[in-house]
């Protein structure tokens, strides 16, 4: 008797040991394992693609694999936003967010997506002032020249923008209302294009990040007007905010983010909050947020969600008093 059941038992433990290994053996490998795409839903260039390739660079030497930035604009980002949303639940198609996808998408009436429910925030990664730009030949030497110049007349002030519904123009759409400002939206794929038409003259305003203007008011090529956060910027010193112009309710901040499909398991979306927050609390990256004007944020995912969630109730009434919608 004993010896039956003592090789019944030596059979079932060499099954267990066979099940055991077949299932290592079919056990997801860790994750990352392969290379990573970094979306960044607008032209390359721009603030959003200049932090893709910095957090891009640190990313790939954390993970020791590829992480590659993919720069698909249009439809203010949300081309980009809808690739992301679509892609397979695996961890390695990421999206660099913005203000746009996330809390300025009520200007579109027919999106073919909901990024509310399609896209998955990791973590706000950076947030930044906006800095009014102008053309030299623009007769403005500040936000209330500005103003002024526009009501006397409307509708011959034109600023560009990322798209409809980025930063950049609801930044603009906020002035104009704040500002009683009788301005034009001019809407491009992405602010290097519209950048290059306020360079060219073609068109006077924008109200663009500080990554991509500071160069030119250094060489005289625009003239900053103010800046729209709370305080003056480090690079700028000399520029006043819009609050100290005498604009009390022209205050506002973008940010990015990184964003996953919804249907990445939170598994994986906690894992690269974690990395990316290490990343961003090294030194040399919060320089690197510093000298293009940003301000580190990497939020844990909760807190990233209710500021989303604040922000987006923000936007709709600006969205709503001036009656903005994608043509």
């Amino acid at each position: 008797m004993t010896s039956h059941w003592s090789r019944r038992a030596a059979c079932l433990g060499v099954l267990a040991l066979a099940l055991g290994a077949e299932s290592v053996s079919h056990a997801a490998p860790p994750y990352p394992d392969r290379t990573i795409r970094l979306v960044v839903p607008f032209t390359a260039g721009g603030s959003s693609d200049v932090q893709a390739r910095m957090l891009a660079d640190r990313l790939g030497k954390l993970y020791k694999q590829a992480v590659v930035v993919d720069n698909k604009p249009g439809a203010g980002g949300h081309i980009g936003g809808k690739y992301v949303a679509d892609a397979p639940a695996d961890g390695y198609t990421l999206l660099l967010g913005s203000i746009g996808l996330h809390a300025t998408y009520g200007v579109f009436k027919n999106l073919s997506y909901d990024p509310a429910t399609e896209l998955k925030v990791v973590t706000v990664l950076a947030e930044m002032p906006h800095v009014v730009v102008a053309n030299p030949t623009l007769p403005a030497k500040d936000l209330q020249q500005l103003a002024d110049l526009a009501r006397k007349q409307p509708g011959t002030i034109n600023f560009g923008s990322a798209g409809v519904g980025s930063s950049v123009h609801m930044i603009g759409e906020m002035f104009k209302l704040s500002a009683d400002a009788p301005i034009v939206h001019v809407p491009y794929k992405g602010s290097t294009a519209a950048l290059n038409d306020l360079l060219a003259g073609q068109i006077q305003l924008m109200f663009e990040n500080p990554p991509t203007t500071l160069a030119h008011i250094r060489s005289g090529k625009l003239k900053a007007l103010a800046v729209t956060g709370k305080a003056r910027l480090a690079a700028l010193p000399t520029v006043p905010t819009a609050i100290e112009s005498g604009f009390s309710s022209f205050e506002a901040t973008s940010w990015t983010t990184v964003a996953v499909s919804a249907k990445v398991p939170d598994a994986i979306a906690d894992k690269l909050n974690a990395d990316i927050r290490q990343i961003v609390s090294t030194p040399e990256f919060r320089q690197g947020l510093a000298e293009q004007g940003m301000t580190p944020v990497v939020s844990a995912r909760e807190a990233a969600s209710r500021f989303i969630a604040d922000e987006k109730l923000r936007w709709d009434k600006i969205i709503q008093q001036g009656r903005i919608a994608a043509e």
